[in-house]
């Protein structure tokens, strides 16, 4: 009986991987909200994510007096926005496709932004449009750069 058993559970997972119908696992990323990371002082590591549908990334408050929150106009139509508090951690998942900008908002003026494209970039001639100043203009520019890749 056991060994019958085993048959069955072993050809149904035989079966449900050659027909690709067992449910795909999210990932689980994470972003250091940082005072000096690779790309400078008040960044975000890594500042370009490209995820799946369905992923996590969860942000960690690595060193004290930063937040993130989605960019307004940098987020696929129907997504909703999302802000953590100061200096504490916030885990987002993340449905749709698209191109979504984040920033840190008391230092978005010191560059401290980033990317995350979910599968096609759908939205990225929207996002591309959206007006930054100061060093958020430039890490943009070079951001959405790889969002096409």
């Amino acid at each position: 009986m056991r060994k019958s058993m085993m048959a069955v559970v072993a050809a149904t997972v035989l079966a449900g991987t050659a027909f690709g119908v067992l449910p795909a696992t999210a990932a689980e990323h994470q972003v250091q909200m940082l005072n000096k990371g690779a790309d400078g002082p008040m960044a975000f590591e890594p500042s370009f994510l490209k995820i799946a549908p369905g992923d996590t990334v969860r942000f960690l408050a690595t060193d004290k007096g930063h937040n993130v929150l989605s960019v307004e106009g940098m987020n696929p139509d129907g997504a909703a926005p999302f802000q953590g508090k100061m200096n504490e951690d916030i885990a987002v998942t993340f449905d749709q496709p698209g191109v979504y900008g984040f920033e840190c908002k008391p230092h978005y003026g010191m560059g401290m932004v980033g990317l995350i494209v979910v599968g096609d970039p759908v939205n990225l001639a929207e996002a591309q449009a959206v007006q930054h100043k100061g060093k958020a203009k430039k890490r943009f520019e070079a951001l959405l750069g790889n969002a096409s890749q």
